[in-house]
Order: C-alpha cells, then sequence, then structure tokens
C-alpha cells in the first residue's frame, strides 16, 4: 500500500540531413548540434534581420503598417531563440551618429552580423505578401530568398515560415518555429490542458472536462494528445483532437495509467499500470490494449521514453532504495543501470539524437534540477542552478528543451538550449507544469 500511495502522489504533485546551399558555399555556417555539450566552445552564427519595407505602389493602412512591425519582431525573435544563431540588433545611436536611414549590408557588418535578412510586403487585396532575401555581409551577396501569401490575419504564421525557411537554408534541418507545446495548468481545484504556439503565443484551452489532467504527450504527427486524466474516477489514459478538443478514453483498466509516451514510429504508447498491484511499465497499442509487459519488479518503476529509433526505454525506478534511470530492450530486456550520481532521478526524456537524455535529478541542498547524461553512463551535467525545474522535454529539433521551474516563485514553463545556455521565461500565469513540444500541426 505503501508503493501504491508514493507513485500516487508523485504522478498528482509532479505529474543523414541534406547540405543546404548556404553550408555548400560558406563553409563558415555551421550546423551545431552541441552533441558535447561544450557552450563555450560554440560560436553561434550573428544574423541581423532588417525592418520589413513595403513595396508596393498603392497606400496602404496604419494596420498594415502595423503588421509589417509585428513580422518583422516575430522573426526576429524566432532568429534570436534558435541555438544556432545570435540576433544582432539594429543599433539606432550607429544610425544616428552615421546620418544612417536605411542600414545596408557594410552597415550590418559593422555591427558584427556576419548574415542579413531583409524583409519586403505587399498588400494584395486582403493578403500579405512576404518576400525575404539572406545575404552575406562579408562578400555581400545574396544566398538564399523566398516568399510566402496568405491572408494577412495570418501574419504570424508567415513570419514563422520565414523563420523556418532561414534555419532550412543554413542547416538543412526542418525548423521549429511552427511547432506547438501543449501543458497543464492549474485551474482552481482542476488541472486542464493547454496548446500554444512554440514561443506562447495563441494559448488556447484544449480540455475543459472538471478534472485533473496531467502527463500530456504529443501523438508523431502533431494531430492527438495522449495524456492521463480523473475524468472517470482513477486515472486512466486519454487523447484529445488538438483541432477541436473531442477526447476520447484510450485504455481502462483497474487502478490507474500514468505516463504516456508515443513511440517515435507512432504505433505504440508505453505507460505505467499497477492493474496487477504494483507499478509496472506496459507497452499498448494505439487502442488501449496490451502489447506487453516490460518490467517485472516489486519497486516503483515510472516515466518511460522512447529513444529515437523506437529500439529502447529509459524509464526510473527505485528498485535500488532512491528513484534512479535505467534502460532497456524494447521488448524489456537487457536492463541496465543508468545513473549513479543524484539522490534522486526521475522524468528522463531521450534527446532527437539519441545519444543523451535529459532529466530531472535532485541534488544534495534539495533542489530539483534539470540534469543530462550520455547514454553510456557518463558525463552527468546539471543544466539548471536556481528554483525547482521539472518536467524536462526535448523540442522537435532536439536543439531545445522546454520544462517548468519556480525560480520566480509561481511555476512557469521555460525554454534553453541542451547546453543549458539561453534560458527564457514562456509563460507569465504561474500554475502551469507538465510541458511536451510537439511537431507543427498543418
Amino acid at each position: 500500500m505503501k508503493v501504491k500511495a508514493t507513485l500516487f502522489l508523485l504522478i498528482f504533485c509532479l505529474t543523414v540531413p541534406s547540405i543546404s546551399l548556404a553550408q555548400a558555399n560558406h563553409a563558415r555556417i555551421r550546423n551545431i548540434f552541441f552533441d558535447t555539450l561544450m557552450a563555450s566552445g560554440f560560436e553561434a552564427t550573428p544574423i541581423g534581420v532588417d525592418d520589413m519595407r513595403f513595396i508596393g505602389n498603392q497606400y496602404i493602412t496604419p494596420d498594415d503598417s502595423s503588421i509589417m512591425r509585428w513580422v518583422t519582431q516575430v522573426v526576429q525573435r524566432d532568429i534570436n531563440f534558435y541555438a544556432d544563431f545570435e540576433l544582432i540588433p539594429l543599433d539606432s545611436f550607429f544610425l544616428q551618429v552615421y546620418e544612417i536611414t536605411e542600414l545596408d549590408l557594410l552597415g550590418w557588418k559593422r555591427l558584427g552580423a556576419d548574415l542579413t535578412v531583409k524583409l519586403e510586403a505587399e498588400f494584395p487585396g486582403s493578403n500579405l505578401r512576404a518576400r525575404w532575401r539572406l545575404f552575406d555581409t562579408q562578400t555581400a551577396q545574396q544566398i538564399a530568398k523566398g516568399s510566402f501569401e496568405y491572408h494577412k490575419m495570418y501574419w504570424r504564421e508567415i513570419a514563422h515560415n520565414i523563420s523556418d525557411e532561414i534555419v532550412h537554408n543554413l542547416t538543412g534541418e526542418v525548423g521549429i518555429f511552427r511547432t506547438k507545446i501543449v501543458f497543464a495548468k492549474k485551474i482552481g481545484e482542476t488541472k486542464e490542458l493547454f496548446i500554444s504556439d512554440y514561443d506562447g503565443a495563441n494559448e488556447r484551452q484544449l480540455t475543459n472536462n472538471g478534472s485533473i489532467n496531467i502527463s500530456p504527450f504529443f501523438s508523431p504527427d502533431g494531430n492527438e494528445v495522449y495524456f492521463t486524466s480523473y475524468l472517470d474516477g482513477d486515472p486512466q489514459l486519454y487523447k484529445v483532437q488538438v483541432d477541436n478538443g473531442a477526447v476520447t478514453r484510450v485504455a481502462n483498466y483497474p487502478g490507474l495509467i500514468a505516463a504516456p509516451a508515443v513511440s517515435p514510429d507512432g504505433d505504440k504508447v508505453a505507460c505505467v499500470l499497477t492493474k496487477d498491484g504494483n507499478s509496472e511499465i506496459y507497452v499498448l497499442d494505439l487502442d488501449g490494449r496490451i502489447i506487453k509487459r516490460l518490467t517485472h519488479h516489486r519497486a516503483i518503476e515510472s516515466s518511460p521514453s522512447w529513444s529515437p529509433d523506437s529500439r529502447s526505454i529509459v524509464f526510473s525506478s527505485d528498485r535500488t532504495g532512491r528513484p534512479q534511470l535505467y534502460i532497456m530492450d524494447a521488448d524489456g530486456l537487457n536492463i541496465r543501470r543508468l545513473t549513479y550520481e543524484g539522490g534522486y532521478n526521475d522524468s528522463p526524456i531521450w534527446s532527437k539524437r539519441g545519444n543523451r537524455i535529459t532529466f530531472v535529478s535532485r541534488s544534495k541542498r534539495g533542489r530539483f534540477d534539470i540534469a543530462s547524461i550520455d547514454t553510456s553512463g557518463v558525463d552527468y551535467r546539471i543544466l539548471t542552478d536556481v528554483g525547482m525545474n521539472e518536467n524536462p522535454h526535448f523540442c522537435p529539433g532536439g536543439k531545445h528543451i522546454i520544462f517548468s521551474s519556480t525560480r520566480l516563485g509561481t511555476c512557469d514553463l521555460y525554454t534553453m538550449d541542451i547546453t543549458g545556455r539561453n534560458q527564457r521565461r514562456l509563460t507569465r500565469s504561474g500554475n502551469c507544469s507538465n510541458p511536451v513540444w510537439g511537431a507543427a500541426v498543418r
């Protein structure tokens, strides 16, 4: 009974890339994945973003002028967020001293930008047609360009698409700026799931059932979110459609179902069940039917997370007295202990490159921090150093982590690069936890 109670309280409370044109022609533009987490040895590529200019021949409204300003700001924030880049701000003092009305490539070079993005806009009918061009300030050569046209009400999507294209041209990777996050927010005595853009914009409530809804996890296509809910009494497994909020019960077993994790191949769910009287890790199909029980131990087994190739699972277990991390094959065989440092290690998440595990680790001072370790069990590192930090999850691209923290009093969501650099606050309402980062919903 003590094991069951402990698990209940834990769940309730804690709840070959293509070579781009820029890479081929400009060897100094690098795709850094921070494999060694050596932040001190990494230099981000400095990029300047010009204010969007109107190039049409008709009059525009004040609202259109505002849209151009907003698009510029979103692109600047996206570039500044991305781990490989550093935004070079426009220096108004520099413009005044040199009496410059429009900064050219030489001016951006003098400000320290290796690359410059120029944005142009037209407003045909009710649409925004946005053009972007990417220049190398060292050679004054254009190295990439593109355009997008939607209804002007979708200006934010246009801005994110521009940023994604810039990322793709410079790194060969798929951009993350149209991705979504889902998280739990406490409302009175309930916890509901909310969804927003990666930067916290366009937040909306995803569930509204007046219950406790926790541990969300995106399906690989981003169209569904699996989660644990107390909607019908004991915590069971549900899923919600991202587009319309429709909730469906996936599985219902005696006891509880917790910590769902959809496999990267998208055809099964690892989770914790207590139907046999103890906390064990199982694999279910997408309809909630049990495929296999993976663990057989009287300890508390929890928090499963798949490797990117769906062939292994990392999980937490207190089989040695306190929660530590273990790795096993996807069929439950070849279990080995991963962590030996930290008196309490839980909530692991496997990196997208498959070489590291990020997790929650309790320090000797009793603080919960986000930590990282190589899958071989070496190179244990602490990435946070203030507040109580929990619930880590990787972005789809793998270079950024979202997590919850109480560093400013209330529990809010924060992001950082996988090196621990550039920690940013995402939400400001408080009572936010259990974030998960999913693919863009198209």
